[in-house]
């Protein structure tokens, strides 16, 4: 088994993860695009979590299960993308729910365990939040899928997973513009527990970084 990163190690890996949520999060719309494309954004979204947490965290099970869950995504994308159909549609959300999980663990557990409040921690939070984000697209896409009409847009055109993800971000920041508004008691449910992760984990994680700074012994 190998040991845990460094914290220079640390910092550049927390720093590549966030670059890459970042990219995956502008790049999304390739996945309808046409030719090779699809292929490509899948294969780049189901690799940086497994690389994440391969270099985060020495635990084997979390390793298989990333690895496991980002094979998944990347079957189950380019599947939809080239094939897609109703199933096809359905094992996107439901594989990117799983590997979205893996992820979140092991970075809560990265931020959790650390016993100093350094830079690698601060980033490892920032990218945790865009995993929450992301992540609940999926569960609203899913909602969708098993009750269309779930969610409705203003402009009256029918709803994609695509504006869900700007619905997810707008949800967990609290911005709410309303011009995709939830309808279904199980789509409200889920907007309102986004947007009570949005706030709560705020205030956690700044209490979790004030008592690592206040535990930090002065060097």
């Amino acid at each position: 088994m190998t040991s845990a990163p460094s914290r220079l190690g640390g910092l550049r890996v927390t720093i590549g993860l966030l670059v890459a949520i970042l990219l995956h999060n502008l790049t999304y719309p390739l996945s309808g695009a046409e030719g090779v494309w699809p292929a490509l954004f899948y294969l780049f979204y189901g690799s940086i979590f497994v690389v994440a947490t391969f270099l985060l965290l020495a635990d084997r099970r979390l390793r298989a299960l990333a690895v496991l869950s980002g094979a998944a995504v990347v079957i189950a994308g380019l599947a939809n993308s080239y094939t897609p159909g109703a199933y096809t549609t359905l094992a996107v959300y439901l594989t990117s729910i799983a590997y979205h999980l893996v992820i979140g663990v092991v970075l809560a557990l990265y931020i959790f365990r650390s016993t100093e409040m350094m830079s690698d921690v601060l980033v490892a939070a920032a990218s945790i939040y865009l995993v929450i984000g992301s992540g609940f697209t999926a569960i609203f896409s899913l909602i969708e899928w098993i009750a269309p009409g779930s969610f409705v847009v203003s402009s009256g055109v029918p709803i994609n997973w695509q504006q869900l993800f700007y619905y997810s971000y707008v949800t967990l920041t609290t911005v709410g513009y309303g011009d995709i508004t939830p309808q279904g008691f199980y789509a409200q449910s889920f907007a309102i527990f986004e947007a009570m992760i949005g706030v709560l984990y705020t205030v956690i994680l700044l209490s979790r970084l004030v008592g690592l700074q206040t535990s930090t012994p002065p060097k």
